[in-house]
């Protein structure tokens, strides 16, 4: 049977990041790697930025949204059949930040794929600097992710002290507890610095293996109030991005948003950007698709799409 994992975390956690360190591992060992990026946007940037890892060895597949919940769940299925048939070692997915994990144990569990696949680990990443003040939808999002993970990873550990890991792990067990969920959070934590990550460290992680713990399911994705919006080809140069993309985290007029993400060309250059309320960051790429994504609560798009071609 192939194994399956899946990789999940809140919105802008690293994710993506973490996804290419964990697919390198098991190329290296000359496995064939499967994966699928399952997001309900309909525009999947995170299928670019996982490119370079395309090869003999890895093959990227994806499913996008632009339907609705029942519609995207068929066509979560169906790829796995798909690649079910293609000769993997290993499919590891990645869904978006605000995916229902239970999402995935019903499809993997369901026929044929029962017969196909075999559930290897599900791990959380969650940012070492998680936001203090998340709102209630929010937290019980982090906290579905956290019943299932065998492992939570947390990202960017190297950036906090601390007092602020220590703040981040209390946070954890708070939203835990909100959705009632009876499960030793500290015991799974991993907080190593990714850049010191070891052999042994992801052979580690490789066997994490995953959790069935019981809570309280206070939303599903249809009124939970996240959304994603997208935009195509909106004016966007690199000295004015962070500063527009600033004002629509911090003005709540255009809704709450966790996560703004895409790519724009200038002079014949592809940037990609990514931020969330912490930060901002935009980088050169080979690679692009003229796209502007913006992932949150309550969003209004139309005053979003005019302050952003203004």
């Amino acid at each position: 049977m192939v194994k399956v994992d899946l990789i999940t975390g809140f919105l802008g956690s690293g994710k993506t990041t973490f996804l290419k360190l964990y697919a390198k591992y098991f190329m290296d060992q000359g496995l064939k790697i499967g994966i699928l990026e399952n997001d309900y946007g309909a525009v999947n940037v995170d299928m670019l930025l996982l490119n370079e890892l395309r090869g003999d060895n890895c093959e990227l597949e994806m499913v996008a949204g632009g339907c609705d919940a029942d519609c995207h769940r068929r066509r979560f299925k169906t790829k796995l059949i798909a690649m079910g048939m293609s000769g993997y070692d290993r499919v590891i997915i990645e869904p978006s930040g605000i995916f229902d994990v239970d999402e995935f144990f019903d499809a993997v569990r369901d026929e044929p794929l029962d017969r196909w696949y075999e559930i290897g680990n599900v791990i959380t990443v969650v940012d070492a600097r998680l936001e203090d003040n998340l709102s209630d939808s929010s937290d019980y999002f982090l906290a579905s992710q956290l019943a299932h993970a065998g492992t939570i990873v947390l990202s960017r550990t190297q950036l906090v002290d601390s007092s602020k890991l220590n703040s981040t792990r209390q946070h954890l067990k708070a939203a835990a507890a909100k959705a009632q969920l009876n499960k030793d959070i500290d015991s799974i934590i991993f907080d190593k610095d990714w850049a010191k990550l070891t052999a042994s460290d992801f052979e580690k992680l490789a066997n994490s293996s995953y959790s069935m713990v019981s809570y309280v399911k206070k939303y599903g994705m249809d009124d939970a109030g996240f959304k994603t919006v997208y935009f195509l080809e909106l004016p966007m140069n690199k000295d004015s991005i962070e500063e527009k993309i600033n004002t629509l985290m911090t003005d709540e007029t255009y809704g709450k948003i966790l996560r703004a993400k895409g790519f724009f060309r200038e002079a014949n250059q592809w940037y990609q950007f990514n931020a969330t309320p912490q930060e901002f960051e935009l980088t050169q790429m080979p690679v692009g698709q003229d796209v502007f994504i913006v992932i949150g609560e309550n969003l209004d798009a139309n005053r979003i799409q005019h302050y952003m071609s203004t």
